[in-house]
């Protein structure tokens, strides 16, 4: 059970930085680096602050849950998850038609970019 992990895919997938889950939470941001790289197990109490600042209920950092497990099988690193995040992020507010254009952009560029 990789706790850490858990909470850096729910802290990216919710667009935070651990500068915000500090202000949150009153933890130091050095200290949510070493929960989430595996180096500090956070107490129970710390990982309900961290679960209150995420809203998220304590029991989904023990669940099996398909976020870490998608996050686990595509292999994307920590830049690539803040880049759809934030693309995920910008385009919500998008309209039917402005998302099929993005989407016809960003499929042009993958053909034309240079490998």
């Amino acid at each position: 059970m990789k706790i850490g992990t858990t909470i850096r895919a729910h802290r990216l997938q919710k667009g935070l930085s651990q500068g915000d889950i500090e202000k949150k939470t009153g933890l130091l941001r050095c200290y949510l680096s070493r929960v989430e790289n595996g180096h500090t197990v956070p107490s129970l109490d710390t990982l309900s602050k961290i679960a209150t600042a995420l809203d998220l209920p304590i029991a989904q950092f023990f669940a099996d849950d398909s976020l870490n497990h998608q996050f686990n099988t595509q292999k994307l690193n920590d830049e690539e998850l803040r880049f759809l995040t934030q693309i995920r992020r910008y385009s919500s507010n998008l309209n039917e038609s402005d998302r099929k254009l993005l989407l016809a952009m960003v499929k042009k560029f993958a053909a034309t970019a240079v490998r």
